[in-house]
C-alpha cells in the first residue's frame, strides 16, 4: 500500500481518490496556505480548506496524478484569491491594526522566530509592489510552481512570467535595501 505521506515524486494510484486526496493535501496544503497568505487573503486557513474541498469532487476526472492535482489546486487557489478581492471591494473598509496603540511589551512570536527586531516582514515588503509582481512572486516562490504552471494561472506567456519574475525580484531587492538602510 502506498504511504500518502511519501514524497510527491512517487506515483499515486489515481483509482483511489481518497489516497490521491491525502497525498495532495500532505504535499500541497502548506504551499497553498503560503500562497494565499502572501497574496493577502484575510483567512488563508479557511480558504486553503475551501480549495481542498473544491478539489475532491474533481479527482475522478483529474489527469496527471499528484502533479495534475498540484496544478489544479493552485488554479483553484488563484480563483479563490480573486474572489476574495472582489468580495473585499464590495465591503466597507475595516479599521487597520495600529501597533503604536498596542500596549503589549512582548515581541510577536513571528518576530522572535525570524529574529527580526524591526518587524518588517515579507508581507510588508510585498505590499508596495505592483499586483503582477506580487502575483508572480507568490506563485513562483511561495507556491513553488513552474513557469509553465504560473503562466497558465496568470494567463500570460512563459516569457512574460520570466520577465515579471525578474523585475519583481529586482524591485523587491531595492525595497529590502531601502528598508534595511543599505544601498
Amino acid at each position: 500500500m502506498l504511504d500518502p505521506l511519501a514524497d510527491e515524486d512517487v506515483q499515486v494510484d489515481q483509482d483511489d481518490p481518497g489516497l490521491l486526496f491525502t497525498a495532495a493535501y500532505n504535499s500541497f496544503a502548506g504551499p497553498v496556505f503560503g500562497y494565499l497568505r502572501a497574496r493577502g487573503v484575510d483567512d488563508p486557513e479557511a480558504v486553503t480548506q475551501d480549495v481542498f474541498l473544491a478539489l475532491y469532487p474533481r479527482l475522478d476526472s483529474l489527469q496527471g496524478g499528484l502533479q495534475g492535482a498540484r496544478t489544479l489546486l493552485f488554479s483553484i487557489a488563484h480563483a479563490r484569491m480573486v474572489d476574495h478581492y472582489r468580495k473585499r471591494e464590495r465591503r466597507p473598509d475595516s479599521t487597520p491594526y495600529e501597533s503604536e496603540l498596542d500596549a503589549r511589551r512582548a515581541p510577536s512570536a513571528e518576530d522572535q522566530a525570524f529574529g527580526r527586531a524591526s518587524g518588517v516582514g515579507v508581507t510588508e515588503l510585498l505590499e508596495g509592489l505592483a499586483d503582477d509582481y506580487r502575483e508572480v512572486l507568490a506563485l513562483r516562490v511561495v507556491a513553488d510552481l513552474s513557469v509553465e504552471e504560473t503562466a497558465a494561472i496568470m494567463g500570460k506567456s512563459q516569457g512574460a512570467v520570466k520577465q515579471l519574475q525578474r523585475r519583481a525580484l529586482s524591485a523587491l531587492k531595492k525595497r529590502a535595501h531601502r528598508t534595511n538602510g543599505t544601498s
